[in-house]
This record gives C-alpha cells, structure tokens and sequence, in this order.
C-alpha cells in the first residue's frame, strides 16, 4: 500500500472529525492569511486563496474568521508576520520526509521539528536532502461513488489532468501545478465531488517500510502533522494494509 497517498486520506479524516481543534483552524487561518497577502482578497483572482478558503469551509470554520484572516493578509486588520519555509529529514526505515511550514517564529518552528523527529528514530537533513526525490503536483481526490470510472477519467484528462487512479472509494486526479486550479475548477464545474485539492510534494519512488519502523513513521508523521506551524508533510514511504489500518483506527 502507497502510505504516502493512504496517510493523506487518514489524515483528511482526522481533520474532519477534530474540526474543532485549535489547530486544526489554525492552520486553515494562516494559509488564508497568506495566500490574501499574496494574492489580494478577491478568491475570484485569486486561486491560491480559493483553495484555502475550500479547505477552511471544509473543517467549519466560520465566516466571521475567514473574514478576519483575509482582512489580516491584506493588511486591513493588524496581524502576525508569516514566513514560508521548507525542513527535510529522514524518518524510520530510511523514509524520505519534506515539511512545509507557515510561521512567524522560525527558531521556534525548527526546534518543534527537531524534538518531533528525535522522539520518533528520525534525524533533520540539510536543504535539498531529501526534495530532490519528489515533484511538486496537484492532487485532487474525487468521491468514486457518485461518477463512472471511465466517465470521470475521461472528464479528467480532457480537462488536463497527467495521471488518474482509484484507491477504494476514492479516485485521485494528480496534475501538473500550473493546471491545478483549472483541473480542480473544471471538475467542480462538471459536478464530480471534490473532497480535498492541495498543491503538494509527491514521491518519484517509495522507499517500503515494515514492522516497529513502520510504526514509528507513522507516529513521527502524525507528530509533525500536530504541531501549528506545519501545513504539509510529503514522505516516500510504503507500509502494508495492516499497520495503515491501526493508523486509521
């Protein structure tokens, strides 16, 4: 099993279910801030904030704090100043390990990364340690139960998606990044159920991981997925059904 793609579902569930956590809006938050920064306040003309404002909705953050995050990216209401920056490391079993962080305290954040990979057999690298064995894509995951496999992969293509899959009930549509938005926008359009889009890191190969290493991924992944500054975590790894169950459990 692909645990790289697995995780990110569980990952998705978990988020749902802890819609209320803190951290959980307090990620959603800063990418609004961010990509409002970025981008302006209009999600019309602007993608990057459309997909984040998607993604706020979907854990039932309410409008008054979406409202609040965007006046703050575009400087209507005072705020916090919030860097993008990338660590690279190595987890249990040799898994390669690319995090994405948002925040306004960058020794803070490393230390945080730090701790999490020492307390789960993993060790930070350097920059460019690990980024060179993934390729930035966009993912967009379908709900497989309300369209035809061949009717859905054919909407896909034509809409200029590179590759096409079904894991369970679920299909992934994987685009370069430059057709993200349009793919995604596309597929909306034509009423296939979007449950979750992100630009993301994406292994060229999968390293297999097995046993007490398998665990100890799995904990170090969901101890980075934790901490507020981080907004992705992207791994190579590949791990049997069995340990990916208990994860979702």
């Amino acid at each position: 099993m692909a645990g790289h793609s697995k995780w990110k579902q569980i990952k998705r569930k978990k988020a749902v279910a802890d819609s209320r956590r803190s951290s959980v809006w307090t990620k959603a938050i800063r990418e609004i801030t961010v990509a409002a920064r970025a981008g302006g306040g209009d999600p019309g003309g602007n993608p990057r904030l459309r997909t984040a404002l998607d993604a706020a909705r979907a854990v039932n953050m309410p409008n008054e704090n979406i409202d609040r995050a965007i006046k703050k990216g575009t400087g209507e209401l005072e705020g916090a100043t919030y860097e993008e920056l990338t660590y690279e490391g190595y987890g249990p079993g040799g898994a390669a390990i690319f995090i994405e962080v948002t925040t306004d305290n960058p020794n803070r954040t490393v230390a945080e990364i730090r701790h999490a990979f020492s307390r789960n057999g993993g060790n930070l690298g350097a920059s460019n340690s690990v980024a060179w064995m993934f390729d930035r894509k966009g993912q967009i995951s379908l709900d497989a139960r309300g369209s035809a496999e061949d009717q859905t992969l054919e909407a896909a293509l034509d809409l200029g998606a590179e590759d096409f899959s079904k894991d369970g009930e679920q299909y992934l549509v994987t685009t370069a990044p430059a057709d993200f938005h349009a793919v995604r926008d596309g597929l909306k359009a034509r009423r296939f159920v979007v449950e979750s889009a992100e630009l993301g890191m994406v292994p060229k190969n999968t390293v297999r991981v097995e046993g007490e290493d398998a665990t100890r991924i799995l904990r170090l992944m969901e101890a980075l997925e934790e901490l507020d500054d981080v907004s992705k975590v992207s791994s190579n790894f590949d791990i049997d059904a069995a340990a990916m169950a208990a994860a979702e459990a």
